[in-house]
């Protein structure tokens, strides 16, 4: 404090020898006074240490002071492990090399944090997953008919694949990958429908003629045959023991499977074919969706719909309830429309509209993540994976050629197959497993175990 700053000399042949004498000072030591650096560097001699439990060095030199010696050890890691000790100023840790394995985990092993307040150990954050853009198995589908209004394939809890060509049903085992010929209507009809009982004993067929046959898949035989439609069954929708059959007639029929009458109810609702029905995950309520552009909610007990919801332009076919929140409905419109919407059954209002860019084929919500995914036709037979409820696009996968009009899911629900009008079945790897056994997210799921379709 006392001593003033003396600048040095302009440029001469005895600043060269200054700098030596700064860079090495236990050599060159001037006998009469301290010497001062030019970049206002302190002399070491006035510094208090006793503030910081250091006791003064015997040398003048900053090379071997304790200042030094902690700015080396700070830079380059202390020579010895017992040389500085000061608890006060850093602390290390005894070992300085780390291997690459440990940098590449931990990149911080000082036990302070290397910024105040900055959590170093905190949990990185978490990768988006990542669903793979090609399907891992394509199965030829002869004759597999592009016909929007139709529903032709369907996955059943058992783990077994029904797909409708032309006039016959085959069964194809997913776990074994063995194809069976369930039935064959002969020439004079075809098939339009076929849908799963929950359990996977029984299988429903609609036919061209209107009538709508239960087989039982064990037996590999018809048990019985149901009438009441006029024209073709193009869709199928099981609720337990009750089957609900929509027909290009305009009308649903509920069938009670348990008793001797073709069917216990008509709802009448719908002014164009009906081409889309699914039962909500508690079987308290029947969606429906037509050619005429309208989507229609009925109870168990109804026979005219207790909700109308009327913003879609075109034909709706595909239909998903959430298994994740009650009374959530999506739908999907046609090509003059290509928007997926959002419905809340309980207060009858839209939640949300999302413009897909497409003809919207087919909706399904799984069961173990928020998650839906939506199928393609016009313009770009696309499949879509969609987060719920901020509806960020996942993945766009692509492989068919034709509308992509027929979906179903796994039963353990990691897997979907697709189906279109280029006569393949695809199988895509799009959701995770089921981290949790929550029976309140999986009403009406049921829990098998994962079968891998190879």
């Amino acid at each position: 404090m006392g001593e003033s700053f003396t600048p040095p000399s302009p440029m001469s042949s005895s600043q060269h020898n200054h700098v030596k004498r700064m860079l090495n000072s236990n050599r060159f030591k001037s006998p009469s006074k301290t010497i001062y650096s030019d970049r206002f560097i302190p002399s070491r001699s006035a510094s208090n240490f006793a503030l910081f439990n250091l006791s003064p060095s015997t040398e003048d030199g900053c090379s071997c002071s304790p200042y030094g010696s902690a700015l080396r050890s700070a830079l380059f890691g202390p020579s010895t492990p017992d040389k500085f000790e000061s608890p006060n100023i850093f602390r290390f840790k005894s070992e300085t090399r780390q291997s690459m394995h440990s940098l590449s985990h931990t990149p911080f092993t000082s036990h302070d944090a290397l910024l105040p307040g900055y959590d170093y150990n905190h949990k990185p954050l978490k990768r988006p997953r990542k669903i793979p853009p090609s399907s891992f198995k394509v199965l030829d589908a002869p004759a597999l008919q592009d016909d929007f209004y139709l529903n032709l394939v369907d996955w059943s809890s058992s783990n077994v694949l029904a797909v409708a060509l032309e006039n016959s049903v085959y069964l194809w085992n997913a776990s074994s990958s063995k194809v069976t010929k369930l039935c064959d209507l002969g020439a004079d009809d075809s098939v339009c429908s076929v849908g799963w009982a929950p359990l996977g004993t029984y299988l429903a067929v609609g036919s061209n003629s209107g009538k709508v046959q239960i087989w039982d898949v064990s037996q590999g035989k018809s048990i019985r045959t149901m009438e009441g439609h006029r024209l073709r069954v193009g869709t199928l929708a099981w609720s337990s023991s009750l089957l609900s059959s929509g027909g290009r007639d305009k009308s649903i029929y509920q069938r009670d499977i348990r008793v001797q009458e073709d069917f216990v109810s008509k709802l009448s609702g719908h002014k164009s074919e009906v081409c889309g029905l699914k039962w909500s995950y508690d079987n308290r309520e029947l969606a429906s969706g037509g050619n005429d552009n309208k989507l229609l909610v009925w109870n168990q007990n109804s026979t005219q719909p207790i909700l109308k919801f009327c913003g879609h332009t075109a034909a709706v076919k595909a239909i998903a309830w959430s298994p994740h929140a009650n009374g959530l409905l999506a739908s999907g419109g046609g090509t003059a429309d290509r928007s997926i919407r959002f419905w809340n059954t309980t207060t009858n209002s839209q939640l949300n509209c999302i413009d897909t860019g497409s003809q919207v084929c087919n909706l399904v919500w799984s069961k173990n993540v928020n998650e839906l995914v939506s199928t393609h036709g016009y313009s770009q037979n696309q499949i879509m994976v969609w987060k719920y409820p901020t509806m960020s696009k996942l993945a766009t996968l692509t492989g068919h050629s034709f509308r992509v009009l027929y979906l179903s899911i796994s039963p353990d629900g990691q897997t979907i197959v697709t189906g279109a009008g280029d006569e393949t079945l695809r199988f895509w790897n799009v959701f995770p497993s089921r981290k949790s056994q929550n029976t309140e997210s999986e009403i009406g799921a049921s829990s098998l175990g994962r079968s891998i379709i190879r």
